[in-house]
């Protein structure tokens, strides 16, 4: 089968691929290698593009899907575009704010809808202009707003054709249920994308997000960037793992590729990132192989519950999702 027509179906009746491109970078990359790079993407096959507000290169990035468009590579109907507005990015959590967000994002883009829109984290922070709010000390300046009011905003951007469909990112299991039972509820999370990778395989998230019809979305499925502000530099490198690496190379794979396939073989949509040219089209060839059950058991074994993102500023917060078990 073709690997561009690798899709699956949303709970509203959307397809997403399973397969994405993630645009993420620390600070100090510049923003125009996101573009260079999502051109590349494009190039090798990839159709589902995952960006945000937060990582401050979606001009760069539409762009780039424009320029694909013009040369003939693809059409807007074959691209599935993913953003994350400010955590809804968390300054913009307040209902009030959600679609303002979101049209400054389209505005960036210079595209007239989204396939999906995620509310970022539970976590809001202090609404503003500024990226990430910080007091005289510099700790982050945290709010606290009731994400069920969010989540009727992101219902009515979907009724404007804003987005086509909508869901959260970094819900813990206890949070996905208090919007799948609010009342009034008119639309469910299509989609749960959280921190997924061997070392944290989310087993029992997965199940649950089966059970409800909601599609679980890796990111960090390569173990993760470690950009300072967010990851911890004593983190574990997944991609040195000796079993994964056991595994690439009895299939003559890299352990990226072993990682990937691992996320599709249990039905969850994997991101992948990637700036280099080569690993890009490595990532992408994931569809020509398989692993065995025994390969599969062994990569599970793997799980030790380790999170790269713990996003400890907001350990205290309300709405802190790490701190039930999934």
């Amino acid at each position: 089968m073709d690997p561009k027509c690798w899709r699956v179906e949303l709970n509203d009746g959307c397809f997403i691929p399973v397969l994405g491109f993630g645009t993420y970078a620390p600070e100090e990359v510049p923003k125009s290698m996101a573009g260079a790079a999502t051109k590349v993407a494009i190039d090798v096959g990839f159709r589902h593009i995952d960006s945000a507000y937060l990582y401050q290169n979606e001009e760069e990035v539409g762009e780039a899907l424009r320029e694909k468009i013009r040369d003939g590579t693809v059409k807007r109907e074959d691209i599935f575009y993913t953003t994350k507005v400010l955590w809804l990015w968390a300054t913009f959590l307040r209902p009030e704010l959600v679609r303002p967000a979101l049209e400054r994002s389209l505005k960036k883009l210079r595209l007239d809808y989204v396939d999906l829109f995620i509310i970022h984290a539970p976590i809001a922070m202090k609404p503003g202009e500024e990226l990430v709010p910080k007091d005289a000390g510099g700790k982050i300046i945290l709010d606290t707003v009731d994400f069920c009011d969010t989540w009727e905003a992101l219902e009515k951007c979907k009724d404007a054709g804003l987005t086509k469909s909508i869901g959260v990112s970094n819900f813990n299991h206890k949070q996905l249920e208090m919007i799948l039972n609010k009342p009034g509820l008119k639309y469910k999370p299509v989609c749960n994308q959280v921190e997924c990778h061997p070392y944290l395989n989310q087993s029992k998230l997965l199940e649950f997000c089966k059970s409800q019809d909601i599609v679980l979305v890796a990111y960090s499925a390569l173990g993760s960037h470690r950009d300072p502000n967010w990851v911890e530099r004593d983190s574990p490198y997944l991609l040195e793992d000796p079993i994964l690496n056991a595994i690439a190379k009895k299939h003559n794979r890299s352990p990226g590729q072993i990682a990937l396939r691992y996320q599709l073989q249990r039905g969850v949509v994997v991101l992948a990132k990637s700036f280099n040219e080569k690993r890009i089209q490595e990532n992408f060839q994931v569809f020509d192989f398989e692993l065995t059950p025994e390969d599969m058991k062994a990569i599970d074994g793997l799980n030790r519950n380790f999170r790269y993102e713990k996003l400890l500023f907001a350990v205290d917060h309300l709405y802190y999702p790490y701190s039930e078990e999934y």
